[in-house]
């Protein structure tokens, strides 16, 4: 015979009520730089051709967010830009946007058992490149969102006047930054594939990934 307590009312009441405060609370949604750090985010083998290319595809002015998803080789096999509304930083919001962007430009990967594609974020934004509580908001979102789409979660870049900064892994560079004019894209770049749709939404999707 097994014994065992059953939890008091008061105890219901008190966890409900903690997971609804947290549910209801932002910062309960965004990411410190340790955080982030210990998550085993994989690094970019060359970021600032990745930071250029996005950069000049997209020409962020500030509050533009792009999101990219890479291949194996880091090569983006598409992307979507759309601008930052102005209201609280919310993980859950920023999560349900950049979800929203990537099912727009390219199909999910939950079928898959391990993720082979990474999605990035540039994020262009006023002040400097330390860390603030809506990058922690954006960490969490593109983290969640990743997930959610069968994508691995990689890197978080914010793009400023003083240039770009790699958040959790201490790279950057002062170009591009956003008074900086976008350089020519590589000859070499492989042209963003199309999604597997037709007909009219297919080129629909296409301009919508060349944004």
């Amino acid at each position: 015979m097994t014994f065992g307590f059953a939890p008091s009312s008061a105890a219901s009441v008190s966890t409900s009520a903690d997971l609804s405060a947290a549910s209801a609370n932002p910062l309960a949604r965004m990411l410190e730089p340790a955080e982030w750090a210990a998550a085993g985010i994989p690094l970019l083998r060359n970021p600032r051709e990745v930071v250029s290319g996005l950069h000049s595809r997209h020409r962020p002015r500030p509050t533009t967010v792009i999101v990219a998803v890479l291949d194996a080789d880091e090569r983006v096999r598409a992307s979507a830009s759309f601008t930052r509304r102005p209201s609280p930083a919310d993980g859950w919001m920023f999560r349900n946007s950049l979800l929203a962007q990537l099912r727009r430009v390219i199909p999910h990967d939950l079928r898959r058992r391990t993720p082979v594609r990474t999605a990035v974020l540039l994020y262009c934004r006023e002040g400097d490149a330390r860390w603030t509580e809506e990058d922690g908001a954006w960490m969490w979102g593109l983290r969640d969102a990743c997930t959610l789409h069968g994508l691995r979660c990689g890197a978080y870049v914010t793009l400023t006047k003083d240039g770009w900064q790699v958040l959790g892994e201490g790279r950057g560079g002062r170009r591009p930054n956003t008074d900086s004019a976008p350089e020519p894209l590589a000859t070499s770049e492989s042209p963003l594939p199309l999604p597997r749709t037709g007909g009219a939404a297919s080129e629909v999707l296409r301009r919508a990934a060349a944004r």
